[in-house]
């Protein structure tokens, strides 16, 4: 079946945190797959305190979640619901999903991350309450038995690097803080000036009260310039316009995380050259050493040509597989039987 037929006129209940304004994209494809949705933050709030506390000491904000989700349950319990559809899953009490359950038995539950549990360990306690469960980490579907689906990249960014004819950056990084990020993209954008190359930089930081916990017990933020810091994040608009500005995208996953990022479907979607950290992505189906370079983050090692030879564009069918479309196909119906590995 496909996902188009599936999802005509059925109604879901959709929870994701606010990420870039992806919660709004995967809404509009859902609506434009006649599916009814009805959508609610993860978080009680989008404020940069309660996405810092949440992060940091999600005690102190037991009461107020528990409190949003039983209010959600009482404007929910007499309406009709196909999919229960939960994404990163970062808040959403055990509790809820009990109760949900009860009152709606006929709802399919269905849970996706594209976050590791190593970084947020909640989802570990209740994937059970779910009949369809996905990870975009290989090592963490394995761990815990549940399918593995790689991310996938907007509708907006389709073949968009075949059509850019107005390139001003070289290279282009956008990310949240974290990490060694600043460290290698610095490190890399000063390789670029010394080969006349131009690299833009943008660093997304939660919020203040998270920069400043991490700057006192985080090494690795001792490095990071307050001022080159963002703490509003860009909208797909912006993210589109830098991308159609730029030759080649920079990936710099977190030490800890084997699953590919966004920046790496984007840059699939938009057919742009990529140089990543990761070197899971030598196991994926869709790697070109091409069109992907791959670096070591503690040796970095560049090349000029890499940046002046063409893309190759992957097989068709691959591609497909690759978009918002063939993510919720996966997620919705044929995850289980797919392979994305060599």
């Amino acid at each position: 079946m496909k996902i188009t037929e599936l999802l005509a006129n059925k109604t879901i209940l959709f929870f994701s945190v606010q990420t870039f304004n992806l919660e709004k994209e995967i809404i509009k494809k859902l609506e434009s797959l006649q599916a009814k949705v009805f959508y609610y933050d993860e978080r009680p709030s989008n404020s940069n305190f309660t996405k810092g506390i949440i992060r940091l000491k999600r005690s102190v904000y037991q009461k107020k979640i528990d409190k949003y989700y039983q209010t959600i349950l009482d404007h929910t319990s007499d309406l009709h619901f196909d999919y229960l559809f939960v994404n990163r899953g970062e808040v959403v009490p055990a509790f809820f999903l009990e109760k949900f359950k009860l009152t709606h038995p006929n709802t399919i539950f269905i849970f996706y991350t594209w976050d590791s549990f190593t970084n947020h360990n909640h989802p570990t306690t209740i994937l059970q309450y779910f009949d369809r469960k996905f990870t975009f980490d290989s090592d963490d579907a394995q761990k815990f038995n549940i399918g593995f689906r790689p991310l996938f990249f907007l509708d907006s960014y389709h073949k968009m690097g075949a059509k850019s004819n107005d390139i001003i950056y070289d290279l282009l990084f956008l990310g949240t803080a974290h990490s060694d990020r600043y460290t290698i993209s610095n490190k890399i954008k000063e390789w670029c000036y010394s080969k006349q190359l131009k690299a833009y930089c943008y660093y997304y930081m939660q919020g203040k009260l998270v920069y400043f916990y991490k700057k006192n017990f985080d090494k690795t933020f001792k490095t990071f310039d307050y001022k080159k810091l963002s703490f509003e994040s860009l909208n797909t608009n912006q993210i589109n316009d830098l991308y159609k500005k730029s030759n080649v995208i920079l990936d710099i996953n977190h030490p800890g995380q084997k699953g590919l990022t966004m920046r790496t479907f984007e840059a699939l979607g938009m057919e742009k050259k990529m140089i990543t950290t990761n070197s899971e992505i030598k196991k994926y189906n869709f790697y070109n050493p091409n069109n992907i370079l791959v670096i070591d983050r503690n040796n970095i090692l560049l090349d000029t040509n890499f940046f002046k030879n063409k893309y190759h564009p992957i097989d068709e069918n691959l591609y497909k597989k690759t978009s918002m479309e063939g993510w919720l196909q996966s997620v919705f119906i044929d995850g289980e039987h797919e392979n994305w590995m060599k």
